[in-house]
């Protein structure tokens, strides 16, 4: 997949939830070697029949290894590590002693800061990416698609290979010399729709039609636009449009976090409205509606 690896072309998912196994679906798809790191009652399915891979332009099952056991990830000289950003600094500790010295980790995970936090542990290469797909894990072992498919990742001296082969497997990749800035951009859109969708665990075309809630997302992305630059930080496009246009081009789309809460399982709001409420008490900007997002789902969590 890489220069590093044209030897071998393995590549191991550490993670392999809905975002993981569709991106390493897709390259297992087009012959490249993959091991997918997951839960068991995944694990067992795809052993059993291979990764159900039901796209918005094909569904079939994709044959590939997948395992509960992270030393499988020994001989992959590409990990894409997606794991969620609260288990971003267990899981580095954990496959530390099982990666291979030459190993590229691309870091496919919601928030800001998880390449630097992984990059303290580990010390091989790590590559921020920014994630643009809406996928669910529909049944053990059964990725469900529902929109988009591509990634945008950090400049490095081997991204322009790993972009050219991922577009050979279907996944257009865009290398930027801004990805701290893309970053922020997905960032904005999660802390517009996340929280509300699982406050009111409904899609985001639904959340739109309800009086107010597009100018509370302004107010969101006011607030985070403005603790961006307060950082340094040069945000890309028009962020108000962006969010504007998520609704239409995703209206059926519930938020990872709304996903989580439904479920029981820990969510990632600290990493998001939780992120921009920290950074701007850090510089001094205030973030109320952020906070009060934050908040709101920390109480719905808890039930």
């Amino acid at each position: 997949m890489l220069s590093s690896i044209q030897s071998e072309n393995t590549i191991a998912v550490m993670g392999a939830g809905s975002v993981g196994c569709y991106f390493g679906g897709m390259l297992a798809r087009a012959g490249y070697p993959v091991t997918l790191i997951g839960r068991p009652s995944h694990v067992d399915a795809i052993q059993q029949k291979g990764l159900l891979l039901e796209t918005l332009s094909f569904t079939e099952h994709v044959k590939l290894k997948a395992s509960t056991d992270v030393s499988d990830i020994a001989s992959a000289r590409v990990v894409l590590f997606c794991v969620k950003s609260t288990d971003t600094l267990s899981a580095a500790q954990t496959m530390l002693p099982h990666l291979s010295p030459d190993a590229i980790i691309l870091s496919l995970q919601n928030g800001v800061e998880n390449a630097e936090m992984l990059q303290r542990v580990v010390p091989q290469r790590v590559i921020p990416a920014v994630v643009y797909v809406a996928t669910e894990m529909a049944g053990p072992g059964h990725l469900k698609h529902h929109g988009r498919g591509e990634l945008a990742v950090g400049d490095s001296p081997v991204s322009e290979k790993l972009a050219a082969k991922c577009t050979e497997a279907g996944v257009p990749v865009q290398v930027s010399t801004n990805i701290v800035g893309i970053l922020w951009g997905k960032l904005i859109v999660n802390c517009a729709y996340n929280a509300l969708s699982a406050i009111a665990q409904q899609p985001y075309g639904k959340l739109v039609e309800v009086p107010g809630v597009r100018e509370l997302m302004h107010t969101v992305v006011t607030e985070c636009l403005a603790v961006a630059e307060a950082a340094g930080v040069q945000v890309p496009g028009d962020s108000y449009e962006i969010v504007r246009q998520v609704s239409s081009n995703m209206a059926t789309q519930y938020s990872s976090t709304a996903q989580d809460v439904a479920r029981g399982k820990p969510n990632e709001i600290d990493y998001l409205n939780g992120y921009v409420c920290r950074q701007g008490a850090l510089l001094g900007i205030p973030t109320p509606v952020n906070q009060t997002l934050l908040t709101l789902v920390k109480l719905i969590s808890t039930k």
